[in-house]
């Protein structure tokens, strides 16, 4: 039979009190919506050449809508991602149900892009 090697337990990480920060150049259109420009990835291994393969192949820029702009702007490194929910249901009152949903969304797909980072959470999982 045999050993399965014990893994370590794993941290568990509330998405509310983290502090994001970003991680792209940016910049305004006229109408007040942020346009991201997507970093170009690393070339390490196969897995590297995957990743800018894929880059090669899609928009270098995101452009965000009014509710990512507003949390874009926001995202310091010093603004809890619970403040910023708050934030965000004062200013756009009739998103309210789903707030929390669309930003715990928006933040997964935006750290999945490397366009942020949680830098309280990534020092602790390395």
């Amino acid at each position: 039979m045999a050993r399965r090697s014990e893994e370590p337990p794993q941290r568990v990480v509330d998405l509310l009190e983290l502090e994001p920060v970003r991680c792209a150049p940016w910049q305004e259109n006229r109408d007040g919506r942020v346009v991201i420009e997507r970093p170009r990835p690393p070339l390490r291994g196969l897995s590297g050449l995957l990743a800018a393969t894929a880059w090669l192949l899609t928009p270098r820029r995101v452009r965000l809508d009014e509710l990512g702009s507003f949390a874009w702007r926001r995202l310091d490194g010093a603004t809890k991602v619970r403040t910023l929910a708050g934030a965000m249901r004062e200013a756009f009152p009739e998103a309210c149900p789903q707030i929390e949903e669309r930003l715990g969304a928006y933040l997964r797909a935006m750290r999945r892009l490397r366009l942020i980072a949680f830098p309280d959470w990534d020092q602790h999982r390395g």
